[in-house]
């Protein structure tokens, strides 16, 4: 796998590309804040009218940055095509879209829970893409981590996980977490190109994909997009901080230390978002989420140190 990926062009994110665990704790935060919008505002935005727009408006603002670097990378773009096509489907068509679909039906809590599931998914699509092997450190690390968002989400009370409602939009989500898995695992893939130029492209492609459901969406369904504050404010929140800065931080903490370590990253997810909803919702703040934290940052801490037996380190 490649180690470094391609920090440069993004002025003040390039000053902290080096660290790439707070690259991925950025993004962690970034995506906790897009599923608790995503929920605040599923009965009022249609889910695939949000994310067409979305990846729209990020895409044209990084082309409005990166397009001298794209004119001279489209070369490099268009000899790896297909694997750019790929990754735009899983991590941007599809994704998001399953994901706001899914946040129709379902809490933003059992979303968040569900995308705790990913570090295992990203172990298994390795394995069967790549016969990646886990070392004894790493799944130490992955259950600690489990352990810790398990903590957080049963506030403590094992049962409370019993007790958590599941329907058709878990079964949405849960596809979401599968196809972003395999984003991860293909990322190694990716063709060697600058940050901005990958982003640009990959939203962009990934919105053209979008194009006919979002037509369906209209047409068939009868939801259009309501021009209120609600919406551009929604819409405005998920196209930055979700899209534009979560997948430039993602992507390269990706190719610092590898998707293994980086899938871990999701056991933050529970944590993050309870945290928020303690900020923005006026909720309490448990004992569970200093243990929760403790275990979870246990666990990062463990899959590191089994990154780097394994690689030699």
């Amino acid at each position: 796998m490649r180690r470094g990926g391609h920090a440069s062009g993004w002025g003040p994110l390039a000053r902290i590309g080096e660290w790439p665990y707070l690259l991925l704790f950025l993004t962690i935060s970034f995506w906790s804040g897009n599923a608790i919008v995503g929920r605040a505002v599923s009965g009022h935005v249609p889910p695939i009218g949000m994310a067409f727009w979305r990846w729209t408006l990020a895409g044209l603002i990084v082309l409005a940055f990166a397009w001298p670097k794209v004119r001279e990378e489209w070369p490099i773009v268009r000899r790896h095509w297909r694997i750019v096509v790929l990754l735009s489907i899983l991590g941007i068509t599809i994704f998001n879209t399953f994901l706001y679909i899914g946040l129709q039906d379902t809490q933003a809590i059992n979303a968040l829970l569900m995308q705790t599931a990913m570090p295992v998914l990203i172990i298994l699509w390795g394995f069967a893409l790549f016969r990646e092997r886990v070392t004894r450190l790493q799944m130490a690390g992955l259950l600690v981590s489990l352990s810790g968002a398990a903590a957080v989400i049963s506030r403590g009370d094992p049962m409370a996980l019993l007790a958590l409602e599941w329907n058709v939009g878990d079964v949405w989500v849960l596809g979401a977490v599968g196809c972003y898995a395999g984003y991860t695992t293909l990322l190694r893939l990716r063709p060697p190109i600058s940050a901005s130029v990958f982003l640009a492209v990959s939203f962009l492609t990934g919105a053209t994909f979008l194009v006919p459901l979002y037509l369906w969406e209209m047409l068939v369904g009868g939801r259009t997009l309501p021009l209120d504050m609600t919406t551009f404010g929604a819409i405005g929140y998920v196209t930055l901080f979700p899209s534009i800065l979560a997948y430039a931080c993602f992507n390269r903490g990706v190719a610092m230390v590898g998707a293994n370590v980086a899938g871990q990253f999701m056991y933050l997810l529970p944590l993050v978002g309870g945290l928020m909803s303690v900020a923005f919702l006026g909720e309490r703040l448990l004992w569970t989420h200093g243990l929760g934290l403790a275990l979870i940052v246990s666990g990062l801490w463990l899959a590191a140190r089994g990154q780097k037996r394994k690689g030699g380190g």
